[in-house]
């Protein structure tokens, strides 16, 4: 697993399909302040909230120059139903083979009620408009995260 991205880092390049079905590239973003987030699983309750509050702020990251993409290792049927039940208008992309998690260190070891298995981290990699990491937040809580990063963003109002 590579290491965990630090400010000042590339940010690993990736093409993945959205919800509808369409390519979706880092590159798109390019210009812009980017918030690339990793959630477990569509349309479960701590993703639901995360990507709800996502939706709810997504005025004020785009107002202050931000996009914001989710990725999970859902195929896009499952976000399209996701996006189409929560009135989600950022892209979701789908990672099924998590190539795209591994490469920002968001896949990887995790316990659970005394289990270790493999599995997605949720995280946030904040990319800048010249394609560096300029923020790199691993277990973040899914409740919570959304005002967290507004914070850390210098956002909240």
């Amino acid at each position: 697993m590579p290491e965990r991205l630090v400010p000042g880092d590339d940010a690993p390049d990736f093409q993945l399909l959205d919800s509808a079905g369409r390519e979706v590239g880092l590159q798109d973003f390019r210009g812009r302040n980017t918030v690339v987030y990793f959630y477990p699983a569509a349309a479960t309750p701590g993703c639901t909230k995360q990507a709800c509050d996502f939706r709810d702020s997504l005025a004020a990251l785009q107002g202050a120059g931000y996009d914001v993409v989710g990725i999970s290792p859902d195929p896009v049927a499952k976000l399209a139903g996701f996006a189409a039940a929560e009135g989600l208008s950022f892209p979701l992309l789908s990672d099924p083979d998590h190539a795209v998690a591994e490469a920002y260190a968001a896949w990887g070891e995790k316990k659970n009620y005394g289990r270790t298995y493999e599995g997605l981290i949720r995280s946030t990699v904040v990319v800048g408009p010249d394609g560096k990491v300029t923020l790199a937040q691993y277990n973040v809580r899914a409740t919570g995260h959304v005002a967290k990063l507004l914070r850390d963003l210098k956002l909240d109002a």
